[in-house]
């Protein structure tokens, strides 16, 4: 990455924003300072370093899976507003839908 200056102008056009011209000499700066910063970390040799998806290792806690009592059906659709059979009745929500 080399240190060329960017057009805010041009990258506020492509993304069809509006900036005064005080905007534009703010982002401009703050724009060259990040780019200043990457090519900082750029110069860090991380040759020995492996390649990571995480800084630090993750460790899921998943739990066996295993058969449990459950709620009882006629308690979990006592309070539905609707229902047919043994399950909760909902209104339509996508257009051209079966009912």
């Amino acid at each position: 990455m080399s240190s060329q200056k960017i057009d805010v102008g041009y990258v506020a056009e492509l993304a069809r924003l509006e900036l005064t011209d005080d905007e534009k000499k703010l982002f401009q700066g703050q724009l060259e300072n990040i780019v200043r910063y990457v090519e900082k970390i750029s110069e860090v040799d991380v040759a020995d370093v492996p390649p990571t998806m995480h800084g630090r290792e993750i460790v899921n806690a998943f739990r066996e899976d295993e058969v449990r009592p459950s709620m009882d059906r006629e308690a979990a659709l006592a309070n539905a507003p609707a229902r047919t059979g043994d399950e909760f009745m909902l209104p339509k929500i996508v257009e051209g839908a079966e009912s």
